[in-house]
């Protein structure tokens, strides 16, 4: 008897101890965040970098009405328990409106009411935006030791529903928070338009897709403003760096990364994307012109679609003529 009490005492202290291990392990967030044991609170500039020029996108590149430009940016940070948007999965109504019409409202409400129901959120960060396709705006952004995960969207203008941005980077590793880490960026499809170019209609995909990363082959069409099928990967169309603040640096305007070059440095270079000549289907033959009982001519024509651009394959002939025997003779 005796033995069966030392047996059943010993399971009763190892169940309390599961229990109490379990207990503490559910109440830790899940996800890398929860491994970071850096001091409570950083603070970063974050600058973001727009690239999209003619020379590195000249396919259906928008010169007006609007030109291409970017929109301001909306940003969060915040644990693994949140997510602003994520590739393969669908965007939210706040992503939606963002990426369809750069309304940020519905967005920013979202993020709120999961910062108040799970606490997953520790603050919105936004930059103005940005009247060219190249150019720069910056911000600063505060991480938090349980909030150390980083997201952002910027809308590319004009587009149907694309954008470019960050899903919850993590700037804690361990013991300590990055320096500096700079990420290229590349378009994205938020799944909920359907157009195919910049200057795009409103026409809404239902039902609704995932949000897909746009590349130089897909969507695999030749009316898709980024496809280029002889190029392995598109140049990057933005990039976004974020620097660790010291102390006394705090307050202070981000630094602006595109200082002039000294001497012969080159500071970035510039993608040259070739792009062919496209030209319409032949139209049908013409008449054949000639005299009765002599071998004529007729011509058939086709115009242009896109203008090549740096070095890309140039157009061919537009007009074609052949032999013929006129009709209608007496």
């Amino acid at each position: 008897m005796e033995n069966l009490m030392v047996v059943y005492c010993s399971c009763k202290v190892i169940w309390t101890l599961l229990v109490t291990i379990l207990g503490y392990a559910s109440t830790l967030p899940v996800g890398d965040d929860s491994i970071c044991t850096a001091e409570e609170l950083a603070k970063y500039s974050i600058i973001f970098t727009g690239k999209w020029s003619q020379t590195a996108f000249p396919k259906q590149y928008p010169l007006y009405r609007p030109p291409a430009q970017w929109s301001s940016m909306l940003g969060v940070t915040h644990s693994s328990d949140y997510s602003m948007w994520k590739k393969n999965e669908y965007a939210s109504n706040g992503v939606r409106d963002f990426a369809e019409k750069g309304e940020a409202w519905v967005l920013m409400k979202e993020i709120e009411e999961a910062g108040e129901k799970i606490q997953s959120v520790h603050g919105i960060f936004s930059a103005p935006a940005i009247s060219s396709g190249t150019g720069q705006t910056s911000t600063e952004l505060e991480v938090h030791s349980r909030h150390p995960l980083v997201s952002f969207v910027v809308r590319i203008v004009p587009s149907p529903d694309w954008f470019v941005g960050i899903d919850s980077l993590n700037l804690c590793e361990g013991d300590h928070w990055m320096e500096e880490v700079s990420i290229d960026l590349f378009p994205y499809d938020a799944g909920t338009d359907s157009g195919f170019t910049f200057s795009s209609p409103n026409f809404a995909t239902i039902p609704q897709d995932t949000v897909t990363e746009i590349t130089c082959s897909s969507p695999s069409h030749p009316a898709n403003s980024f496809y280029y099928p002889k190029l392995k990967i598109l140049p990057p169309i933005a990039q976004v760096t974020m620097v660790k603040l010291k102390k006394n640096q705090l307050g202070l305007p981000a630094p602006y990364l595109n200082l002039p070059a000294k001497s012969n440095e080159v500071i970035d270079s510039v993608s040259e994307t070739p792009l062919d000549c496209e030209v319409s289907q032949w139209s049908s033959w013409g008449l054949c012109r000639g005299l009765c009982r002599k071998t004529g001519t007729k011509t058939r024509t086709r115009f242009v679609l896109l203008q090549p651009a740096n070095n890309g394959m140039p157009c061919p002939n537009l007009d074609e003529e052949t032999g013929c025997e006129p009709e209608n003779c007496v």
